[in-house]
């Protein structure tokens, strides 16, 4: 009985991992689209209205580490351009 128990919660948390890099994957992409449309943002060109929200986008997009914003930039293809 235990080891048909331990081979249902290996295959749970096999579902669960799954799911969680499926997830990861479409993070990485949103924060790879978002850091490419930072990138090409003019803050001169930004509405006042929607400068908060530009300046919080690039907040989060300049927290990320530089491996994980190597990888959302990787997920959209994009390269850093200096």
């Amino acid at each position: 009985m235990s080891t048909l128990l331990a081979s249902q919660e290996v295959e749970m948390l096999r579902s669960e991992m799954e799911l969680l890099m499926k997830e990861r994957q479409a993070l990485l992409q949103v924060a790879g689209a978002a850091a490419g449309f930072i990138a090409e943002l003019d803050s001169f060109d930004v509405p006042k209205a929607a400068m908060e929200a530009a300046e919080l986008l690039a907040e989060g997009v300049n927290a990320l580490s530089e491996e994980t914003l190597q990888d959302a930039l990787a997920a959209v293809q994009a390269k850093i351009v200096a």
